[in-house]
């Protein structure tokens, strides 16, 4: 289901941790599926479960628990704009409605091209740089107000 190299990847995870704190992992493990196929199926997150020797219940559990983890198919580019008071107060509710109008969709939804999805988010710990959206996942993007969001978006194009 993964490639070698995704599993090598998770291996290194493992190795952090001791034998009877292989739980410890499956956060690590479940970017890595993740980032190699796209987002988290139920069969890939019972996968990644019976790989680090979890039961596939407490795999669920992170999956469920944290925005970060798709379960379902994303576009090209996942956009999160937090909302989240510090943020709001910066401009954060404004980028996102900018974000809504300018690719036509609104949160949780994919453009008809698969090309942005747009996605709600909590704290991501960089107030001072608010608003901010995470590109990704992986991309922290500061400042976000309706110039550096076209940007960015120019970018992407």
């Amino acid at each position: 289901m993964l490639s070698a190299q995704s599993l090598k990847e998770i291996d290194i995870e493992l190795a952090k941790y001791p034998a009877e704190q292989r739980r410890s992992a499956v956060m690590g493990a479940l970017r890595i599926a993740q980032t190699e196929l796209g987002w988290l199926k139920p069969e890939t997150i019972e996968f990644v479960a019976n790989y680090i020797g979890i039961p596939a219940i407490a795999a669920y559990e992170v999956a469920t628990f944290y925005n970060m983890y798709d379960l379902k198919p994303v576009g090209k580019y996942k956009l999160t704009v937090c909302t989240n008071l510090p943020c709001a107060l910066r401009g954060g509710v404004d980028a996102g409605e900018y974000l809504k109008e300018k690719l036509g969709i609104g949160y949780g939804e994919t453009t008809p091209d698969g090309k942005f999805t747009l996605v709600e988010g909590e704290c991501m710990g960089a107030c001072g740089d608010a608003p901010v959206m995470l590109l990704n996942n992986h991309k922290m993007c500061s400042f976000m107000d309706a110039a550096a969001i076209d940007k960015k978006l120019a970018e992407l194009q």
